[in-house]
């Protein structure tokens, strides 16, 4: 791999500390490649959830292009981490299923609600609030919305998948397992499952290509080229609706993305660093910049036309081949840039091709929940209808309202309501009064 000439040598050792950090210009590459290969099916998969809701699929693949560019560019050059950012998965399945779909919310309120979350990160960033709340929620309800989380991208994979059908006598049940679709989707996980194990770079978005490809061949679907004009961002840039916003239902919308994405960014920023060694005493230097980025971003991404963008876990890929500065995130940053004339790919995979991702990355969320007391009864049911709530209701924002809830409740019942955080006590308040006043 070829190096820079001196002169940019010099600046980015200047900019990144490469020599500092015991790394080099060869190895950060190495590492943003890495990374982003393990991440990069978010550009296939993010706009085809989001265009359920009406939304431009063109305009979506631009947006996600561009915010997680814009993510992993200030995360490089400001915070000077190797953590990638890009639309979540979980909250772009909250924004399109349980928001606009579940709640009959326009997408462009629905981003209006991302970019008032965003706002409100900045906000609670600059101060020491956010680490504050982090620390306030129980162990237990933080696991156990990841875990939900992943369960409701399985229902979802599964059914767009065509494994689990509609139907009148039991609600859901097994679809034809002789269809080719349906063949080639458990196929697809099967191939991401394998790869995984063996470590293959790129596992995800190898089983889509693998997919699409076997798809277009069979006549399933329409194979629309691979490289091509760079789609119009017309259609969802600047389009955030805040009339009708701060509705009681809506603001509990706004709290749905900020709280999950609380978790999910905060764990993500810690867990990474920790890997790549970075953290100082157990704690992480430039805290208050990474939260900068992260914040930021969702805000970018809002006017984009896309939902919540947040550091991405698949960023130790990266750490774990010797990315530690900035510069692997930069590195991240390009080549979504350079995705941008492969819309016509993008807009070739058909929606079974997906499926399998959905579901290997519900696996990769529910393993977190091994680490809830189970064996504590006042924090194994509130933790368990966290989950169960989230695929039964087909909502996140369900599932986290009956957890804290339930948990305030059952704790304040067995006499341990001393316990209970202050933070857990608002969150419940706020929720019953919601379904109280305004029901489901």
């Amino acid at each position: 791999m070829a190096t820079p000439n001196p002169s940019s040598e010099n600046m980015l050792e200047r900019l990144f500390k490469l020599s500092e950090n015991k790394t080099s210009f060869r190895i950060e590459v190495l590492a943003g490649v890495t990374t982003f290969l393990t991440m990069c099916y978010i550009i296939i998969v993010n706009p085809m959830i989001l265009s359920e809701t009406g939304m431009d699929h063109g305009a979506v693949f631009v947006a996600t292009c561009l915010a997680a560019a814009i993510g992993c560019f200030v995360m490089g050059l400001i915070a000077k981490y190797p953590i990638a950012l890009a639309p979540g998965m979980g909250l772009n399945a909250f924004f399109t299923y349980s928001v606009c779909l579940g709640m009959g919310v326009p997408w462009q309120t629905a981003l209006g609600a991302v970019f008032v979350s965003g706002l409100v990160f900045i906000a609670i960033s600059l101060f020491k609030i956010r680490e504050a709340i982090v620390n306030a929620i129980p162990m237990s309800l933080k696991l156990a919305i990841g875990g939900g989380i992943g369960l409701f991208l399985a229902l979802i994979a599964l059914k767009n998948a065509g494994i689990i059908v509609d139907n009148p006598a039991t609600l859901v049940g097994l679809g034809d397992l002789k269809q080719p679709s349906v063949l080639l989707a458990l196929f697809g996980f099967l191939m991401v499952v394998v790869m995984h194990h063996f470590k293959v770079r790129g596992s995800i978005i190898i089983s889509i290509l693998v997919l699409t490809a076997i798809s277009a061949a069979m006549g399933l679907s329409e194979f629309k080229g691979v490289v091509g004009a760079v789609p119009s961002i017309a259609p969802t840039f600047m389009q955030m609706d805040f009339d009708g916003l701060f509705t009681a239902s809506l603001i509990g919308v706004i709290f749905v993305f900020f709280l999950v994405d609380l978790f999910d960014s905060t764990g993500t920023l810690v867990g990474v660093s920790h890997r790549a060694g970075l953290l100082k005493d157990g704690k992480l230097p430039r805290l208050k910049k990474a939260l900068f980025a992260d914040s930021s971003a969702i805000v970018a991404g809002a006017a984009l036309g896309t939902s919540s963008t947040t550091p991405y876990i698949e960023s130790s890929a990266g750490v774990a081949a010797g990315g530690r500065t900035g510069l692997t995130a930069v590195i991240v940053g390009l080549l979504f840039i350079a995705c941008l004339f492969f819309a016509p790919l993008a807009q070739s995979v058909p929606g079974f091709a997906t499926a399998p991702a959905l579901l290997f990355v519900g696996v990769l969320m529910i393993q977190g929940i091994v680490h809830i007391d189970w064996n504590d009864i006042t924090e194994a049911v509130p933790a368990f209808l966290t989950i169960v709530f989230m695929p039964f209701t087909y909502s996140i924002a369900d599932g986290i309202a009956m957890g804290f809830i339930s948990y305030a409740l059952i704790k304040l019942l067995t006499g341990q309501a001393k316990t209970v955080p202050y933070m857990v006590w608002i969150v419940a308040v706020l929720w019953a009064i919601k379904f109280a006043m305004f029901g489901g």
